[in-house]
């Protein structure tokens, strides 16, 4: 059946990945006569690209789905189908409980949604949660034609075998799998050609990457900074179990890679560290930390927390509280802890809601006081900041400084996408301003 001349519009939530997963999809579909919607009642096709991390992330999604009603009301025609992590999780259930949904997609089969609109066209409801044999990568159309942003996503890994026993990655996406080191490079070069000068790697796991050719992150970060044209190299989001030697060392010895790690904790006690199976101490975690500092000193560190996991006591959150004045970072996530259904810790008694937002309050607060002497560090100094779109006001830019850091300046239309010197002068609570330097 032919869709040519069809509008799509994809609502994407939560992590890089889906962004990414979302660009796929359109791709996809493009081969199928859509082209992008400005808006949702533009529309001959929407998905929703959904996330389970966050709290109550299924029962959004319904709320969503019912916005969307009057829209399939006054036009029957109208396709909606739910993709991503929710999907993965609730399947069929998803078609029960909305009778609006046409289709249901989880992250391994966006390459069958032709086949899964055809089955649509004939009156079916179909849903694609199963992982397959093959790697869905396989099946992806390549990135083509011109891009607006200079910066773009490059999924190398996908799924997770830690099993947290908060986390329902291992679940909704499957089990580690690495994208072969050739396809990988061949895809960034494309998007060089394009216009890309950054790229971020992104993989659930992502240092726990390593191909069918035993390449291992380290050297595809190493083969990648090869490539002409491409300035910076970034990847999220890291385990410390699998922060190996040859990754730190390629901190310190390839300029390409961005002074910025997201290497999340989750919480600093020892107890709660096993309670979560996270399979390694705040010690051995601190520990790691000052190897990646004395491979590169000016290094920026992120992290994630989690407060009121089940069993936490308040020592247990004292002991967070200490491990994060003993790492001093430039950014974080922190999140009380909610149950995901069919998680290991989703049937453990929970730690009292106003117990938990009183706690999540105070490690906020001391993560906002870094944050803010980190920002401030930052003035006085030029930094190169890679320029990617008009800023708030007109006449400003905006961009990403070595460390992650938005940065907001003054500067005509003819830098956008160059990586430019700003001397910095001030800091907000979330980012920079600047101006051009000589």
């Amino acid at each position: 059946m032919s869709e040519a001349g069809k509008k799509l519009f994809i609502k994407t939530y939560g992590c890089q990945m889906n962004t990414y997963d979302s660009e796929r999809m359109t791709s996809v579909l493009a081969g199928q006569g859509y082209s992008p919607a400005e808006s949702v009642e533009d529309a001959d096709l929407v998905l929703l690209n959904t996330c389970h991390i966050r709290e109550k992330a299924a029962e959004k999604v319904y709320s969503e789905l019912g916005r969307l009603r009057h829209l399939k009301t006054g036009n029957p025609d109208l396709r909606i189908g739910v993709a991503g992590c929710v999907a993965q999780a609730e399947g069929r259930e998803i078609l029960a409980r909305a009778d609006l949904v046409d289709l249901v997609v989880g992250p391994q089969a966006y390459h069958r949604l032709p086949q899964m609109l055809e089955a649509v066209a004939d009156g079916g409801r179909p849903v694609e949660t199963d992982f397959p044999a093959e790697d869905k990568f396989d099946h992806l159309p390549e990135t083509t034609g011109p891009r607006r942003a200079p910066s773009a996503f490059l999924t190398v890994q996908e799924g997770c075998d830690k099993f947290c026993a908060f986390c329902v990655v291992p679940y909704t996406r499957g089990a580690e799998v690495s994208r072969p080191a050739a396809r990988i490079e061949a895809e960034a070069r494309r998007l060089v050609a394009s216009g890309v000068v950054e790229v971020t790697l992104l993989g659930q796991n992502v240092n726990a990457y390593r191909d069918q050719d035993d390449v291992t992150l380290a050297a595809l970060v190493s083969r990648l900074a090869r490539i002409e044209g491409l300035e910076r190299i970034r990847y999220t989001t890291s385990h410390p179990n699998d922060m190996c030697g040859d990754l730190i060392a390629a901190h310190a010895a390839e300029p390409k890679l961005m002074p910025y790690l997201h290497l999340p904790v989750q919480a600093g006690s020892d107890r709660i560290l096993r309670a979560m199976n996270r399979k390694h101490t705040a010690a051995e975690y601190l520990n790691l930390l000052g190897r990646i500092r004395a491979a590169r000193p000016d290094i920026a560190l992120s992290g994630d927390f989690i407060v009121g996991f089940p069993g936490e006591t308040e020592e247990d959150f004292q002991a967070t509280l200490d491990l994060v004045r003993a790492v001093e970072y430039a950014h974080a996530f922190s999140f009380a802890y909610s149950a995901r259904p069919g998680t290991p810790a989703a049937g453990r008694a929970e730690v009292d809601a106003d117990v938990k937002a009183e706690r999540l309050y105070r490690l906020q607060a001391l993560l906002q006081e870094q944050q803010t002497r980190f920002l401030h560090s930052m003035i006085g100094r030029t930094l190169p900041v890679l320029l990617e779109k008009p800023g708030r006001n007109p006449g400003q830019l905006a961009g990403k400084s070595p460390y992650l850091n938005a940065v907001h300046l003054a500067a005509g239309p003819e830098h956008l996408g160059r990586i430019v010197p700003v001397r910095i002068a001030g800091a907000s609570t979330n980012s920079l301003s600047g101006e051009l330097a000589a």
